[in-house]
């Protein structure tokens, strides 16, 4: 009897060790799982210059990105976006994602262009006729947002802007984008402080609103370009956003409707409007099999980053493609922002696979 008691004592005692040996390793396997997950979340792209509205494009076996450069100036923050007084911009590159990112300084400063008074808001770049084009929204003297261009034989400038806007552009955020026909496309607009809301007439008018709640929200603005990229070939006409059922999306679907931050990618044959939904922050696609639309609503693809709303831009690069985007990491404020950039999937439906930027 006394051994028996003895063998299961001892037995009870190497299980309870073992037990303890188990949890412990499990523990440390989720420490670490712990660990390697923080590390794999995204980090700033740069820590000595605060960048947003990242515009990515593959030129020279590169990555460039042309972003917004966020300073601060002590400008009262209001609902136009006041406390945005970016004044020139600087250019990122990269060998590889998550290589060293490269800082080429200013490649374009507001006291250069012209016909601006104010704001250098979020830019986007092309190529063509052995040239680099960079798109930027300004304000003009009578504060109203225009669109120029200026032209570089380098991807990291510096790019000597037209002296006067693209006639016939207005609003904010320029997305230009060149199909495999060789056309190229030039998307915009933003509402509120963006002024979209502003040219429903066709006319800019200072006291301008969007429709009501229960019309058709305002769409972005598409239009071709001529061959030397510096002026519309067309009149611009809306990209617009239709639900399943084919009817435009609402003002008051603010879940779903388009705020800012308009870019296009193609995949498949198929052509995919991405933007930002504004004051709800969230990340949505619509897609078509027409550059100019109308474009079917198909979902979000990133949840709420941190700081007021998001911007983006997706690019293919070495066989995978990539979102570029900024949060407010560094320095916690709206208008001191930070890009990042992380992997992105197309579904075996076509669809983007949805983002936790913090997971």
């Amino acid at each position: 009897m006394k051994s028996i008691l003895y063998q299961c004592r001892i037995y009870s005692l190497t299980l309870a060790l073992s037990t303890a040996l188990m949890a412990c390793q499990t523990q440390q396997k989720s420490s670490e799982t712990d660990q390697d997950s923080t590390k794999a979340l995204p980090k700033p792209l740069l820590t000595d210059l605060y960048t947003a509205d990242p515009s990515a494009h593959v030129f020279e076996d590169k990555i460039y990105i042309y972003p917004s450069h966020d300073i601060e100036t002590g400008a009262k923050s209001d609902e136009d976006g006041g406390h945005f007084g970016m004044k020139d911009y600087h250019i990122l590159s990269m060998d590889s994602v998550g290589g060293t990112v490269t800082d080429h300084g200013v490649a374009l400063d507001l006291k250069d262009i012209p016909w601006a008074g104010r704001q250098l808001w979020a830019p986007d770049a092309a190529f063509a006729n052995g040239k680099y084009y960079l798109y930027f929204p300004a304000k003009d003297k009578q504060d109203i947002f225009r669109i120029g261009v200026a032209t570089s034989a380098s991807p990291s400038g510096p790019f000597r802007p037209e002296a006067q806007p693209i006639e016939g552009t207005y609003s904010i955020d320029p997305a230009v984008f060149t199909d495999d026909d060789g056309q190229t496309y030039l998307y915009f607009g933003g509402i509120w402080g963006g002024q979209l809301q502003r040219w429903r007439s066709g006319k800019y008018d200072v006291k301008g609103t969007e429709p009501g709640k229960d019309e058709a929200a305002l769409s972005p603005k598409v239009g071709r370009l001529t061959k030397d990229l510096l002026k519309l070939a067309e009149p611009v006409r809306d990209a617009q956003i239709l639900d399943e059922a084919g009817k435009p999306l609402k003002v008051g679907d603010h879940q779903r409707r388009f705020f800012e931050g308009v870019w296009m990618h193609k995949y498949k044959g198929q052509y995919y409007l991405s933007y930002s939904t504004g004051d709800t922050h969230l990340l949505a696609y619509a897609v078509s099999s027409s550059p100019y639309g109308p474009f079917t609503y198909k979902g979000t693809f990133m949840n709420p980053v941190k700081g007021w709303t998001t911007h983006h831009s997706i690019v293919e690069f070495k066989g995978k493609w990539y979102l570029f985007y900024h949060d407010t990491e560094l320095s916690g404020k709206t208008h001191l922002r930070n890009v990042k950039v992380r992997e992105i999937r197309h579904t075996d439906e076509g669809g983007l696979e949805m983002i936790e930027p913090y997971q």
